[in-house]
């Protein structure tokens, strides 16, 4: 069933839905498969800096059709857009969501910008998701680490941001970064709080792969309604392939294994994101 962020987070409460981001068919169909089995609704959908290794148009012949066939309701989403033409095509290809981040621009010029696009995508019927503050980047090695405070969202603008865009959806920057973690988040939960009464729309946990349970059911309980996860994923289906790879075998002897590695590590998370 195919259907947008507004059908799966309004009524969240207690319980986060996860975005799991695919870049192939194998990935698409662990997340499916999961989702079904769990009887979970689930975000699915690829993002900007992952098209290099999906094409959005091709992604978008292969997940909306798999989408409106599932049994659980599924969000087809883009994240991280950082184009407005990205943004744009993927409305036209049929996805119903989009997240475009404007975080590194400055306050009003985020402001303008997703207020554009929330106009633009409403015309299709289809949701926007925008982060406020800025959820960082692992440092390389030997790279000096940034204080994550300085980026933190302020539950003041929060409140201001959402007024001003009418956006659907805010991802917070409190405390997590992308990709695999080289030291424990420490994530600031009080400010998860403060912006949650400060808002009236769903709230967004992005760099999700690498979080304690304890820190996602405390994310959750303090009012996390969505949580993005790919390097998970990633990395189970990378590690079953290379279990299973011997002399000899071809590709289709490594599908199987990646597919059921990738859907046992979104049920995990699913079974956590729901867990009361």
């Amino acid at each position: 069933m195919l259907v947008n962020l507004n059908d799966v987070l309004t009524p969240a409460g207690g319980y986060a839905v996860g975005l799991f981001n695919t870049v192939n068919l194998e990935m698409a169909r662990g997340v499916l498969a999961a989702a079904e089995e769990q009887n979970a609704p689930v975000i699915i959908g690829t993002a900007e800096v992952l098209l290099p290794y999906g094409p959005l148009e091709e992604l978008s012949w292969l997940l909306l059709p798999m989408a409106r066939r599932a049994k659980v309701p599924v969000v087809v989403h883009l994240d991280h857009g950082l184009h407005y033409e990205t943004c744009r095509r993927a409305l036209e290809l049929g996805f119903t969501s989009v997240m475009y981040d404007c975080s590194t621009d400055p306050y009003e010029e985020n402001v303008r910008k997703v207020r554009e696009m929330v106009e633009l995508a409403h015309s299709y019927g289809a949701t926007v998701e925008a982060e406020l503050g800025h959820v960082g980047d692992n440092p390389a090695e030997g790279s000096a680490p940034v204080s994550p405070e300085a980026c933190y969202t302020s539950p003041e603008e929060a409140r201001d941001f959402v007024e001003k865009t009418g956006v659907d959806a805010l991802a917070v920057a409190v405390g997590t970064a992308h990709g695999a973690y080289r030291f424990p988040p420490k994530l600031d939960f009080d400010r998860i709080s403060r912006i949650a009464q400060a808002v009236h729309v769903p709230l967004v946990l992005h760099g999700g792969s690498g979080l304690s349970d304890d820190d996602f059911r405390e994310a959750i309980r303090r009012g996390i309604a969505k949580v993005n996860i790919f390097t998970d994923i990633n990395v189970a289906g990378a590690q079953a392939a290379r279990q299973n790879d011997r002399s000899g075998c071809g590709l289709t002897d490594l599908i199987p294994g990646e597919v059921e590695a990738m859907k046992e590590a979104v049920l995990t998370k699913l079974r956590l994101f729901q867990a009361p």
